[in-house]
């Protein structure tokens, strides 16, 4: 049944983090500056792989894929939490509350695809080193990157549209930062197991499918190190699959501690700082983890500062 005309609910209270003004305008400027650094450390990896030649490759090109989105996903929420710290409101929209939980999951849905994606290319460098080229070229890495994020666009507006359709009478206080299915679903004024239950089957299908595809495929790109005779070949691919799954456990850990359930009545504080931590602070230090540790990415930025410099000085 459609429940939209009991809907009383025109917008939301977002609470964030409620403390007193001071620690508000601190938290604001320290979240502010991790903003600025997380839009230039991704920035800078875009700009490396786009102007640099060297990395017209499909393993950089996906970490150029992934910096964008870092800088996309970042965007869906950072901003209108440091409006909150300001306001005296804190208010959002029922429909802009809706469209920021659509586009903060299709792109965190997108993260996962890609994941496992720039898994595979390991595994096909590493484990199929003379096929790779062959397999893995720059077209199909493309097509696979713009298939992940249609994919992941295409996972949510149904469970989002019958959500939107429950009926939201009051009271409207979203004790989170962001506008998360937990928080919203206990807002409703009935209660909806069904949906509920299949945003849980959703989340749960989507990380533990790519989760266990990743873990395959880095079983057998270990199995393949271990068989390499030489030492400084070992610490090469041991270096390039570390990077990368340190930023995957620090991500799948997040998300499965939030998402296989939405409502397992996590406490809210613990909710915040997970979801602070997987959208705001990982996608900060996966430059300097995955990309600004690699030889080939510093050398193609020390490049561009040259020519930036020369260029000013001219």
């Amino acid at each position: 049944m459609n429940m939209s005309g009991v809907s009383t609910v025109t917008e939301f209270i977002l609470l964030s983090f409620p403390c007193s003004r001071e620690v508000q305008v601190l938290l604001f400027l320290l979240f502010f500056v991790s903003y600025i650094l997380t839009l230039m450390g991704n920035g800078a990896v875009v700009c490396a792989v786009k102007l640099d030649p060297r990395l017209h490759t499909p393993m950089y090109l996906l970490l150029a894929n992934f910096s964008f989105l870092e800088i996309c996903y970042i965007n869906t929420t950072v901003p209108n939490m440091l409006q909150n710290f300001l306001s005296e409101t804190k208010t959002i929209s029922f429909t802009a509350c809706f469209f920021q939980f659509y586009f903060f999951f299709s792109m965190g849905t997108t993260e996962t695809f890609l994941l496992p994606l720039m898994a595979f290319d390991r595994y096909l460098a590493i484990c199929q080193p003379l096929h790779y080229p062959i397999i893995m070229n720059n077209r199909l890495c493309m097509n696979l990157v713009a298939l992940c994020w249609v994919t992941a666009f295409l996972c949510y507006p149904i469970p989002i549209y019958f959500i939107t359709q429950l009926p939201f009478c009051g009271p409207n206080a979203i004790d989170h930062f962001v506008c998360d299915p937990g928080p919203l679903l206990a807002l409703s004024c009935i209660p909806a197991p069904g949906i509920e239950l299949s945003c849980s089957l959703l989340s749960s299908l989507i990380i533990f499918i790519t989760f266990f595809f990743i873990l395959g495929s880095y079983t057998l790109v270990l199995r393949a190190v271990l068989r390499v005779p030489s030492a400084a070949g070992r610490r090469k691919a041991f270096s390039t699959c570390g990077s990368h799954l340190v930023v995957v456990s620090l991500f799948y850990g997040a998300l499965m501690v939030m998402y296989i359930s939405p409502t397992s009545g996590n406490p809210s504080g613990i909710q915040k700082i997970v979801t602070l931590f997987y959208s705001s602070v990982t996608p900060l230090i996966n430059p300097l983890i995955y990309s600004l540790r690699n030889k080939d990415m510093k050398a193609a930025l020390r490049k561009i500062h040259m020519s930036t410099k020369i260029s000013q000085s001219k």
